[in-house]
């Protein structure tokens, strides 16, 4: 006598119609649960890179600004863009000669003096660095201008010597302190299109001109809105203030910045 053989089994169309639309259920109720949180973390990853993308922009142009020559700093009428002279060193020049008449002085009554030694330690100069002393930012004594700058005319190098290029008239003024600048040249931030861009390695000129002609590097393309003041005379026209309101965007997330700079005008 043969065993009886097992009867087939299997799902009918209606047992896998029912589990599809279980399922379907159960994934959509799972879904709406996980979906604000997940919607939460990305907005706040997204507001996290961009806070940290303002922050390092605002740390950077403030980090320049520290080295900005003293009266130097300058906004355009739209408050877009902030230029300043970035200085690479400094010192102090001879202005008497030793007990035996020795040494070589800046003499503000010549104007075909070209050298000057330097007191104290030796400073650092690049061959494309220029020479300022006394700058005010005003007429008659304006770096930009070229009345309170000229051009290093040696090599690179840490020197306890140092010469430049003459005009024909002396710096317009005498530094109480006998202080001088060494410039490496102009440096602007500026906003446009939303974008914030650095620039730098170009001339430098009597008028602010925005956007400058020279090498550019981006720190943000998220800029919504940007605005920049300086006021020339913050603590006793002694120290200058830059404020930077900075506000990025991204897929509907804003983060919002303020940073605001001392900057020292005391040449």
């Amino acid at each position: 006598m043969h065993p009886m053989p097992f009867p087939e089994r299997g799902f009918t169309l209606i047992e896998m119609v029912t589990v599809m639309a279980i399922t379907a259920i159960v994934a959509a109720a799972v879904a709406m649960f996980i979906r604000i949180p997940v919607q939460g973390y990305v907005d706040t990853t997204r507001r996290a890179e961009l806070a940290d993308e303002a922050n390092t922009a605002v740390r950077r142009i403030s980090r320049d600004l520290h080295l900005a020559l003293p009266n130097s700093v300058r906004v355009n009428g739209a408050g877009t863009a902030v230029e300043f002279l970035l200085m690479r060193s400094g010192g102090r020049y001879r202005a008497d000669v030793t007990s035996g008449g020795g040494g070589n002085i800046l003499d503000f009554n010549n104007g075909a003096d070209s050298s000057f030694d330097v007191l104290g330690p030796g400073v650092t100069l690049a061959a494309s660095d220029s020479i300022v002393v006394y700058n005010l930012g005003i007429s008659g004594a304006d770096a930009y201008a070229g009345d309170t700058r000229r051009s290093y005319s040696g090599s690179a190098g840490t020197l306890t010597s140092v010469s430049f290029g003459t005009t024909g008239t002396p710096f317009p003024f005498a530094s109480p302190s006998n202080r001088f600048q060494v410039i490496e040249g102009p440096v602007s931030y500026v906003c446009a299109g939303g974008v914030l861009r650095r620039y730098w390695g170009y001339a430098i000129t009597a008028a602010q001109v925005v956007p400058p002609n020279g090498n550019n590097a981006i720190l943000s393309n998220d800029v919504a809105s940007c605005s920049i003041t300086y006021d020339a005379s913050a603590v006793a026209k002694r120290t200058g203030l830059v404020t930077l309101n900075l506000t990025l965007t991204r897929s509907g997330e804003s983060v919002n910045l303020y940073h605001a700079v001392h900057v020292s005008n005391v040449p």
